[in-house]
């Protein structure tokens, strides 16, 4: 079955901000579907070809960052990050927007991931020493009224000690409340309870870096 096709001129501009903008999808006489989105007019998911749709790069990056110390067992990173809409700290991986200047580097989700990590923990992630990888190159966040999408990226830290861990990278609206590490036994606990140690629910790619790590999928 094909569904109806949205041209550009067929979108109208209803929102147009910095950081947000909503779009009107006229996608038949007398009928509307309202995206809102990170992206430009001319860079919209909904009309993009098929050929477009397959090469197009995330809005955004959210990393696994496992890291293992000698001796010790692997465990996973996160931190608590206010998250306005919630109005609270809440339980998530380092992440972040792929800027303009990533998109022009080799590997544009991998230097987002990097880039990222070193501005939310202070580490510098070494390519020879740790491992980079991604686990998917674009996942939609909620394509019933977003386009908005991220990239996963595992990356396991092989360091001697925590002394590189810093928040003070943050920039901009970005607002922290220190770091969690969790073994594979507190992932499934956490996963199984629906709440972090607070209480506090979290969200899917919090979910998706504890199933990664608690199902052994990142070795």
């Amino acid at each position: 079955m094909k569904g109806p096709t949205i041209t550009k001129e067929n979108v109208e501009t209803i929102l147009d901000k910095k950081f947000i903008r909503v779009f009107d999808l006229k996608y038949a006489e007398g009928r509307h579907y309202f995206d809102a989105t990170r992206r430009s007019l001319d860079n919209i998911v909904a009309t993009k070809t098929e050929e477009e749709f397959k090469k197009m790069l995330p809005d955004a990056v959210s990393c696994i960052v496992i890291i293992e110390q000698k001796g010790k067992e692997p465990q996973l990173l996160f931190s608590y990050e206010y998250r306005y809409p919630a109005g609270r700290f809440l339980l998530g991986v380092p992440a972040g927007l792929l800027d303009p200047q990533d998109a022009n580097e080799e590997n544009p989700v991998v230097a987002t991931a990097i880039r990222e990590i070193h501005e939310e923990t202070g580490i510098v992630v070494d390519t020879k020493r740790d491992e980079v990888e991604v686990v998917n190159p674009f996942l939609f966040s909620t394509p019933g009224m977003t386009d908005e999408s991220n990239a996963l990226v595992k990356v396991v830290l092989k360091l001697d000690d925590l002394s590189e861990l810093s928040q003070d990278g943050a920039e901009g609206q970005e607002c922290f409340d220190g770091f969690c590490l969790v073994n594979k036994e507190e992932a499934k606990r956490i996963l199984k309870d629906g709440v972090d140690a607070n209480g506090h629910f979290y969200s899917v790619y919090t979910w998706a870096a504890l199933m990664y790590f608690a199902t052994d999928m990142w070795k």
